[in-house]
């Protein structure tokens, strides 16, 4: 179930589309990689090389839901939200839950009280399901154990663009313990951590990318002075530019930016990581 990150309102594509025959081409090394040390580095060095060559999105569903079952878990989804437009930010996500669950998800607006979601919000740092987490919303906990999702392992990150993405491996048998996790859990945080530009360059499209925008460093740099309090008479001194210099790169800025004045236009470059 990965998170909106916040998001209280959302287009939201959520396919399911799996093709169990595939294989995902590394997977018989994988298969020997114990964890540590020199296989730990192989296993590694495969998985990279995998996610520099995913095309689509079918192959890295495929990947995914493989390097999931090697680690022993039946379930996967994984997710990205878009920074923009604060309104209506637009979720993609991919997962092999059952349609039942999917469906009921969706129509119950799960997305919103997932205590996982929540969590992810709070902190990018990976996180079991257990303890506090199992204790709320137990009308929603009992329902996805119901669908299969017993025990379950998240993570989150945020990009340089303030798009967030959550990868969420689950399954139905046996809890994770101490042993098992100290095990599997670097590759589960390598995995996360790999597939997340993937998802990011596949599920979203140019226009909510900050590299979209391209902007000049003028432009980038006024934003910042306008950022700090500045008024333009005072950028225009700071940077030994005129006036009427300072309002072109700041009307540019805007129009780039599609925002309607100074002051959104530098909240959005700010949430883009333009000016951070």
């Amino acid at each position: 179930m990965p998170s909106a990150m916040g998001c209280t309102s959302m287009r939201w594509h959520w396919p399911c589309r799996l093709s169990k025959g595939i294989s995902l081409g590394y997977n018989k090394r994988w298969e020997t990689a114990s964890g540590n040390g020199d296989s730990m580095r192989t296993w590694l060095a495969n998985l990279l090389a995998w996610t520099s060559s995913v095309k689509d999105e079918q192959d890295l569903v495929n990947g995914v839901q493989r390097v999931a079952w090697e680690l022993d878990f039946e379930w996967f989804s994984f997710g990205v939200c878009t920074a923009l437009p604060f309104s209506n930010p637009i979720m993609q996500m991919r997962c092999n839950f059952s349609s039942t669950w999917q469906r009921r998800y969706s129509d119950a607006d799960f997305l919103l009280v997932d205590p996982s979601v929540q969590r992810a919000r709070a902190c990018t740092t990976p996180f079991l399901w257990q303890g506090e987490l199992m204790r709320k919303m137990p009308q929603f906990w009992e329902e996805a154990r119901a669908a299969g999702l017993r025990y379950g392992w998240a993570c989150s990150r945020t990009n340089a663009s303030r798009h967030q993405s959550m990868l969420t491996l689950a399954r139905s048998g046996s809890t994770l313990d101490v042993t098992e996790l100290n095990a599997k859990e670097l590759k589960m945080r390598w995995l996360a951590e790999t597939i997340a530009p993937v998802m990011e360059r596949l599920l979203i499209t140019p226009s909510h990318q900050a590299q979209h925008y391209r902007l000049t460093a003028r432009e980038i740099e006024v934003l910042r002075w306008t950022a700090d309090g500045k008024t333009q008479e005072e950028i225009a001194q700071i940077l030994a530019i005129s006036f009427d210099t300072v309002k072109f790169h700041v009307k540019n800025a805007v129009g780039k930016l599609g925002a309607t004045n100074k002051t959104a236009a530098v909240v959005r470059a700010a949430v883009l990581g333009i000016i951070s």
